[in-house]
């Protein structure tokens, strides 16, 4: 097979820079692992046609976020904040109000201070933790709260990286949205006239400068430059290998790789025999579900967790009397509810995911920049992972980095 370009990788990223490059008058070939598009955007469609849940990307941030026009203004709705929210804490469900009571701070607060004031030198949002919460509580669901939300332990956040990724994104606004009829009509909408070949992961990329090939088990694509957008350790791990000329840059590629980790993340719906009398949102302070979400009327409970949470879910729901028995802590109104059937998402052991996303971590900002730069003008970079620290992680970081891999590509290309 030949094209102008291969692009490694049918997610957000993935299918951005390739509808770019072929708005440009490109043949691009995009190779995808998956059966599907989409890569961490992943939607659950309840078989009775009911409200669909997402079991990878939640939700669209900001009002200015580019999801909106991609997919329609249309067909977006704002997430509703005031719901019943609930919080677990010493196996106790409470109202989340409780978390501001006895002088006590609510996390968010604790990390909209972060956003604003992340002092003068960079450290671990732990250590940061420890000189602001006033008690162990106040820390211990802080603490808790950043795992859920960075998927990574607070001791290897970086302060600076936390504060600078949430200003480096202001332009996209505030609010939360959902895609109405589920977020995988992002990629699906992305997808379309893209050449894109599912089910059949790159294993190699052999590279000299002007000239790839991209090996499979279907055989072998060549093309003038390639673009890859997988995880970091996709490459660290072997499973993508990537070789060429000898060179430090290279090596220097491949060194950052391994300093790069996602957190885990496992993301589960369980349907339920009974209805959810009430909306509700618990945020699971002892780690062992993250954020637990129902919808009034409806018999599904999504879990949503990430670093230690997603472990401890991830080994819960292999136990039919364990995972009910979580239900009835984070949800009391499941006790003695049958459960239905499970779908589940385990981001951290996908082969092609490796984890939830790539939080900015202590020391990480050069094997970041390293990673996303361009090798010989010939190899380019996108996904998550290399607006780390710059830009938050998710979907509006991953489509903005797929249109500047094919702008470093055109420039290329226009001078060769």
């Amino acid at each position: 097979m030949r094209a102008d370009v291969i692009v490694v990788g049918a997610g957000a990223a993935g299918l951005a820079c390739a509808g770019r490059l072929r708005r440009e008058g490109l043949d691009v070939v995009v190779h995808e692992a998956r059966d599907r598009v989409g890569g961490r955007i992943h939607t659950f469609h309840p078989a009775d046609g009911g409200p669909p849940l997402e079991l990878g990307a939640q939700v669209v941030h900001g009002a200015r976020n580019p999801v909106h026009a991609l997919v329609g203004a249309d067909r977006m709705t704002t997430v509703p904040r005031r719901i019943t929210a609930r919080v677990v804490q010493d196996g106790g469900n409470q109202d989340m109000g409780v978390l501001g009571q006895d002088r006590r701070r609510p996390p968010w607060l604790l990390e909209a201070g972060l956003h604003r004031e992340p002092g003068s030198q960079d450290r671990s949002v732990g250590a940061w933790l420890r000189a602001r919460c006033t008690t162990h509580r106040e820390g211990r669901v802080a603490r808790e709260w950043f795992r859920q939300n960075w998927a990574a332990d607070p001791e290897e956040l970086s302060t600076a990286g936390v504060s600078d990724a949430h200003r480096g994104d202001t332009v996209v606004g505030e609010g939360e949205f959902a895609v109405r009829g589920g977020f995988d009509r992002l990629p699906l909408l992305l997808a379309q006239d893209l050449r894109i070949a599912l089910g059949d992961p790159v294993q190699e990329i052999r590279y000299t400068p002007g000239r790839v090939e991209a090996g499979t088990a279907r055989g072998t694509t060549g093309a003038l430059a390639a673009v890859i957008t997988v995880p970091p350790p996709v490459v660290a791990r072997g499973r993508l290998r990537v070789t060429g000329p000898a060179c430090a840059e290279l090596d220097a590629k491949i060194a950052a790789a391994t300093r790069m980790p996602l957190g885990d993340g496992y993301c589960a719906v369980v349907t339920l025999g009974r209805a959810a009398p009430d909306t509700v949102i618990t945020f699971d302070v002892d780690g062992r579900g993250g954020f637990v979400r129902c919808s009034a009327g409806r018999p599904e409970v999504l879990f949503v967790a990430k670093a230690g949470a997603a472990d401890a879910l991830r080994a819960t729901v292999r136990s039919a009397p364990a995972l009910s028995a979580l239900l009835e802590t984070v949800m009391p109104w499941t006790a003695g509810a049958r459960v239905a059937g499970l779908t589940t998402a385990d981001w951290g052991r996908d082969p092609w995911a490796t984890g939830a996303f790539t939080a900015p971590r202590i020391g990480c900002e050069g094997a970041v920049r390293t990673w996303a730069a361009p090798l010989d003008d010939t190899l380019f970079f996108a996904g998550e992972a290399t607006v780390g620290g710059s830009r938050l992680p998710w979907v509006q970081g991953a489509l903005a980095s797929g249109e500047r891999a094919a702008e470093e590509l055109l420039k290329v290309l226009a001078n060769r």
